[in-house]
């Protein structure tokens, strides 16, 4: 049995996203490191402001799902924060994130790393500590202020952002936890050595053994373990570092367009590494009927990626509205130039 379920039913009670407003046309990048020759993968992405990091970021996301579940942020005896951009190498985000919404003194807090499937692995752990009864509520964040060295392919899509979950009793879930799995190898598709500024990448390698390997043999293996069809799902999000690989790895395990259309986020606001696989879901519960079944598949590099299926419930309707949309953030843009964009992101040292 590779499906992994916690024995007591538990789910989503609460889900919040953010996003920064600025945003960088993407030839801005071209114009300046390629004459505006050659084609562009996104339209856009969002930069963080100045006041902006990935602390603050989950903040913002933390009191979105707050406000969703309704619940006493003292009752929270978790608070863990994935990503790649953490403000400080060696002081957790978590206890900020912890400290801002009122969650302590008496919850565990960590930071966690796994690339940009470092967000699916809080919740992973989230459904093991609230299914084993050891709490009651577990805060998982996936977000980052992601970085591409200048003219750098990643440059194009590293955007900001992300999205936190409240994981509880079923219950009490816009969306109950039906099971999940992971799948991980040791392939170097992407890596940042201590005190580097900026990560680097193995090219074309990044595609076929790395990203599309392990996001299908997970999806694969989840729907195998629970006898299901990618047709018994009314939504699927896929890892989007850019437009072309979640399509191709939908249309190669057999999902339609439609079924990935309103998580598929990355064209207006980048790659958001952590946060990416998780603000699609926020995107999608916005709009989740009663019923709706959700397949969330991560990739991180290094790699691997994690598969969670998710159903809908009643609370829903009732929840979603109680914090700002996924689209509200996206729709809310001011746009910036690429010089903007280099000191908002501190890529000139000037000391």
């Amino acid at each position: 049995m590779l499906l992994m379920k916690p024995k007591r039913p538990v789910g989503i009670t609460g889900y919040g996203a953010y996003v920064p407003r600025f945003r960088l046309p993407v030839t801005e990048v071209s114009r300046v490191w390629t004459d505006g020759e050659g084609g562009v993968p996104i339209k856009e992405k969002s930069v963080p402001g100045l006041d902006e990091d990935t602390a603050t970021m989950s903040i913002e996301a933390a009191r979105n799902a707050l406000a969703r579940a309704g619940i006493d942020p003292r009752l929270i005896r978790a608070v863990w924060v994935g990503s790649e951009s953490h403000p400080y190498a060696v002081k957790p985000t978590s206890t900020i994130v912890a400290e801002a919404i009122g969650a302590v003194p008496t919850t565990q807090a960590a930071d966690w790393e796994f690339a940009c499937k470092a967000g699916t692995e809080t919740l992973q752990a989230a459904f093991g500590l609230v299914g084993s009864h050891m709490a009651d509520y577990a805060l998982g964040i996936g977000m980052d202020a992601a970085q591409g060295r200048p003219g750098d392919a990643l440059e194009y899509t590293a955007g900001a952002g992300g999205a936190a979950f409240i994981i509880g009793p079923a219950a009490e879930s816009v969306a109950v936890l039906e099971g999940s799995l992971s799948y991980v190898t040791d392939t170097p598709d992407f890596w940042r050595r201590p005190y580097a500024h900026y990560p680097s990448h193995g090219q074309r390698f990044t595609g076929d053994p790395a990203y599309f390997h392990h996001i299908t043999a997970a999806a694969e293996m989840i729907l195998s373990e629970m006898g299901r069809q990618p047709s018994d799902y009314r939504f699927a999000v896929f890892h989007q570092p850019n437009l072309k690989f979640p399509q191709k790895v939908a249309k190669t395990l057999g999902f339609t367009p439609a079924q990935i259309e309103a998580g598929l986020l990355v064209g207006l606001i980048g790659n958001t590494y952590a946060g990416s696989s998780m603000i699609g879901l926020t995107a999608i519960l916005d709009i989740a009927e009663p019923g709706d079944r959700v397949l969330i598949v991560s990739f991180g590099s290094g790699a691997g990626s994690d598969a969670i299926s998710f159903e809908v419930t009643d609370r829903i309707a009732h929840n979603r509205d109680k914090a700002p949309l996924t689209r509200h953030y996206i729709e809310r843009r001011k746009e910036i130039d690429y010089a903007t964009y280099v000191r908002y992101r501190g890529k000139l040292q000037t000391t």
